[in-house]
């Protein structure tokens, strides 16, 4: 789930940046710092929307650097225990298959895949349906529920499932 919260960074800039440009240099370093990265309170920051507030700078002895408190508005995704997602599949074995939404990885154990769909090997493996009309594999587009989240300081890990309604393959790369 996306959220757009507040967050605050002290940002530390070389003297070489001060000037006209203080506060796009300051702002482009926190864009550059923040987005893309993965608190396990927050979630992953997608994108950095605005700045609040940039607090006085404190100049560090010895080194000329300045700290700056940063106060910024920013989209955040969190995926949470219950939420629906659609996902593409990155890799196929016979314990399951991993896929990713946007930055989070998801593992779907073959326990949690549909019972008539079994595990072919090959140089594509894939899990097919007993009459091969569904079939999941890497790059197939698939609609998953979260059943399980793990958090760590810097990574969220997820375990999902196929096993319920209206769940499984939305997109075969195969019939394009």
């Amino acid at each position: 789930m996306f959220f757009h919260i507040v967050l605050e960074r002290n940002m530390q800039l070389h003297p070489r940046f001060f000037g006209r440009n203080l506060r796009d240099n300051l702002v482009s370093k926190l864009m550059k710092d923040v987005e893309g990265t993965c608190s396990g309170r927050h979630g992953f920051v997608v994108a950095v929307t605005g700045i609040e507030n940039i607090g006085k700078g404190l100049i560090r002895d010895g080194t000329g650097f300045v700290t700056f408190p940063v106060k910024y508005q920013c989209v955040v995704f969190r995926p949470f225990k219950g939420e629906i997602l659609e996902a593409v599949v990155t890799m196929v074995n016979k314990m399951g298959f991993f896929a990713e939404a946007g930055p989070v990885q998801i593992f779907v154990s073959n326990h949690l895949i549909p019972d008539d769909m079994e595990f072919q090997s090959g140089d594509m493996p894939n899990y097919t349906t007993s009459d091969g009309s569904v079939k999941i594999q890497k790059d197939s587009e698939v609609r998953l529920k979260i059943i399980g989240t793990r958090v760590d300081a810097t990574e969220i890990f997820c375990i999902g499932t196929i096993k319920d309604d209206f769940l499984g393959v939305i997109n075969d790369p195969t019939t394009i």
